[in-house]
């Protein structure tokens, strides 16, 4: 009776936490883009921003579903199809079964509404027209860039799942070189890569994996290919594991067998380079200086020009959730975002080395959500 009672608790907080956010949200994004209602569809692009005003986490695929946001809280509009996934959350939540009903139904929510606000990040052209139509003649306002400034600051929700995602992906990387073996293919790895995550509690891959060998290592985005393992080669792998939406993004170099003087000194200049910029990042820094820093010290050493991307992205709901670490564009840090730091130096024909790791602003430092060893260069 005792331990029903606790997890009944435990419930009610979790009901009670995701109806405050829902409710902070849906407030924000009105008086932030100075609109009567918001209208959310996750048509035939998947606008990520469903969930996050939903907070449907736990279950549902909610193509075709609306989120209108207003005064009274976020309705959901869905078909019968995901009614009870939709029921799970802490919405109002109406269910259509024809596409007229659908209508219907927005209207209704959307009511007297004057000023309705829309992605038009996520929005095509038809869906655009679409919405219009059945809403009818009134003024229409893009809010993508209020909802993006508003998902760079995660609340305690959104990163206790990004914990998890990164917690997930950090025990695969820890144990991956077990699998090493003279002779496995790349995508065989890869594949392997992605039971270790399922059989963790990931519900997805945040991206596509890179397992890249040897001379492979060197294309920051090379996709898993039929290239065997041999010794003396550079084991690079990219990937991440998406926990109730939510992802993780983690980078490790191995070398299996003896490493070379050179892939030493590549391993530990990258390896320098992830310190100082971890070392930098704090509320009220500027990623633009970050990724000046790092850049600045490795074209200090003989890899001059071999760090061929930026420093770090913006990680959430999506893997480049938004802008992070880039000389290309000032971004002020703020307590709560989470970035990803991964400086990397690549030569063509013999390999690349990157480290990255999932990185959460705090006031006066870090939190570091990933924790997969790096201190030393592993040979497998």
């Amino acid at each position: 009776m005792r331990e029903w009672y606790f997890k009944l608790a435990f419930f009610k907080r979790r009901i009670y936490r995701h109806a405050f956010n829902l409710h902070m949200n849906a407030k924000k994004i009105l008086e932030s883009a100075d609109v009567d209602a918001v209208v959310i569809y996750n048509g035939s692009n998947e606008d990520l921003n469903f969930y996050y005003f939903t907070r449907l986490l736990y279950g549902g695929i909610f193509e075709g579903s609306l989120a209108v946001i207003s005064e009274e809280g976020v309705k959901v509009i869905t078909s019968i199809l995901e009614e009870q996934s939709a029921k799970k959350g802490s919405n109002e939540v109406l269910i259509y079964r024809t596409g007229e009903e659908r209508e219907k139904l927005l209207r209704e929510a959307v009511g007297s509404a004057n000023r309705i606000g829309l992605n038009y990040a996520s929005l095509s052209m038809s869906d655009f027209n679409r919405l219009k139509k059945i809403m009818g003649e009134r003024e229409y306002v893009d809010v993508s860039e209020k909802i993006m400034e508003m998902r760079m600051i995660k609340d305690e929700e959104e990163l206790k799942n990004m914990r998890e995602a990164a917690k997930i992906a950090s025990e695969v990387a820890d144990i991956m070189p077990d699998f090493m073996k003279e002779g496995i293919r790349e995508y065989e790895l890869a594949a392997r890569l992605g039971y270790e995550m399922f059989r963790r509690g990931a519900e997805d891959f945040a991206f596509t994996t890179i397992m890249a060998f040897g001379e492979n290592a060197a294309e920051p985005h090379y996709l898993s290919g039929a290239r065997k393992l041999k010794r003396g080669d550079f084991v690079l792998m990219d990937f991440g594991a998406r926990y109730h939406h939510y992802n993780s993004d983690i980078t490790r170099t191995f070398v299996f067998g003896r490493a070379s003087e050179e892939q030493k000194e590549m391993y530990y200049t990258v390896l320098e380079a992830q310190r100082i910029g971890i070392e930098m990042l704090r509320a009220g820094v500027n990623g633009r200086d970050v990724d000046m820093k790092v850049k600045e010290y490795i074209n200090s050493t003989k890899y001059k020009d071999r760090m061929i991307h930026s420093t770090g992205h913006g990680l959430g709901l999506a893997v480049h959730d938004h802008i992070g670490l880039t000389s290309l564009k000032d971004l002020i840090l703020k307590e709560n975002m989470v970035v990803t730091v991964e400086p990397g130096v690549y030569i063509p024909g013999f390999g690349g080395v990157r480290i990255e790791d999932d990185v959460r602003i705090l006031k006066d430092g870090v939190e570091v959500l990933t924790s997969a060893k790096k201190n030393e260069l592993i040979e497998v």
